[in-house]
């Protein structure tokens, strides 16, 4: 199973469910939603507070991507967990990451 996202000619946006106040920051695999999308999750340890979650989600995915924090940003759901992450570099080559990232379980 593979996470959903979308191609961009800029990037990619990535669909990411969010988990807050975690033990560990973390990509965590992929989870599919009751109406059968798919999500890459990811856990933090922020807490959802004044954004301190999604700046930790960008941190987290800009490192497991290896992109500059900047060319990862929230662009949906800033305050649902269910998030799509704008992220700009070479679209092949981050959804080909992408999916490698969902095939591990814990990173």
């Amino acid at each position: 199973m593979s996470p959903s996202f979308r191609l961009r000619e800029n990037g990619i946006d990535l669909y990411v469910r969010l988990t807050p106040k975690a033990a560990l920051d973390r990509i965590d695999g992929v989870e599919v939603t009751a109406d059968g999308r798919s999500h890459l999750k990811a856990r933090v340890r922020a807490v959802p507070e004044n954004g301190a979650a999604n700046a930790a989600l960008e941190r987290l995915m800009a490192k497991a991507l290896g992109v500059p924090a900047s060319a990862v940003s929230v662009v949906a759901g800033g305050t649902s967990r269910l998030k799509t992450l704008r992220i700009l570099g070479d679209g092949v080559e981050l959804a080909k990451i992408v999916e490698t990232l969902s095939k591990q379980s814990r990173i």
